[in-house]
């Protein structure tokens, strides 16, 4: 079965009365292509904003219908994210995007966006009202086609491309859980978009924290051991930037980021915990001075 098959099952007609483009997103940004799937599946405002301005696609985009939007995940597959009817679109210069809120929040995670060498070159672009159909909705990070090459070409005219359905995964790829608690290293910004299945993972820990300023490159030593243990600590921090602890008052928090030193056992009483705070204090040098702790 090829992607055009479901189109006509669902009423449309790729080949005849309507265009469909179909885009392949993936970010050549290391973090926000890290980051774009929790940004579909938790922050869908992100994503809509991300994909209204396509860049180069846009001629194709103003002469279509339709927007069959997927995810590059691995080489050759597509994850289904959305159909989408096109409608008005707009110029946008250099300020306008970046007045844009969502656009300033995926800078946070690594966004490159409308650079200024690219507003010299092109002036501005193009942005496009993109409403989301309820195609196969209940698919969405599950229907999986196979992309043919080249690669780099990540948009294509729906009735001149072979699009096999590749898969109907179990769970959606967007809603993947955490890797490795050793792998963790977040940025304030991730830190606010966090899936799901990671809230619920780090709420399972107890644990020893590192906070690691960019801005000086110093850093905070903290552990969990409360309500929702690194979860719940971790999200005092996106409340208030600071959580409580006075060395990080005044400090910007998106300069954070936050990994895990040490996991522990759920049950480990918590004067063990501050045991093994206190140890990974005096190893990293993290008390003033050097560093963010004031004790």
């Amino acid at each position: 079965m090829d992607f055009k098959d479901l189109l006509r099952l669902q009423g449309y007609d790729p080949d005849l009365r309507e265009r469909i483009v179909l885009l392949r997103h993936r970010p050549f940004e290391t973090r926000l292509a890290r980051a774009m799937p929790w940004i579909i599946e938790e922050r869908p405002d992100l994503f809509e904003v991300y994909q209204s301005v396509p860049g180069r696609p846009k001629a194709a985009l103003r002469r279509a219908d339709f927007v069959a939007s997927f995810l590059g995940l691995s080489p050759g597959k597509a994850h289904f994210v959305g159909l989408y009817r096109i409608g008005e679109a707009r110029s946008l210069d250099h300020d306008a995007f970046w007045r844009i809120p969502e656009n300033l929040t995926l800078r946070e995670m690594g966004y490159e966006g409308f650079t200024a060498d690219h507003a010299d070159r092109v002036g501005a672009e193009l942005q496009f009202d993109l409403e989301r159909l309820p195609f196969y909705s209940n698919w969405r990070g599950r229907l999986v086609i196979d992309f043919p090459p080249p690669e780099r070409s990540w948009f294509r005219w729906v009735d001149r491309g072979i699009f096999p359905v590749s898969t109907i995964l179990e769970e959606s790829a967007f809603a993947a859980p955490p890797p490795d608690w050793r792998e963790i290293d977040l940025t304030f910004a991730e830190l606010l978009a966090l899936p799901a299945s990671w809230r619920a993972r780090l709420a399972e820990w107890r644990g020893i924290y590192l906070i690691f300023d960019e801005s000086d490159r110093r850093g905070y030593v903290g552990s969990a051991c409360g309500r929702e243990n690194i979860y719940g600590r971790w999200q005092v921090y996106a409340r208030d930037g600071h959580g409580g602890n006075r060395e990080l008052r005044g400090r910007d928090p998106h300069n954070y980021r936050f990994s895990i030193l040490e996991r522990l056992a759920p049950d480990l009483p918590a004067e063990d915990v501050i045991a093994r705070e206190n140890s990974w204090k005096l190893r990293l040098h993290s008390r003033q001075p050097l560093g963010l702790n004031a004790n």
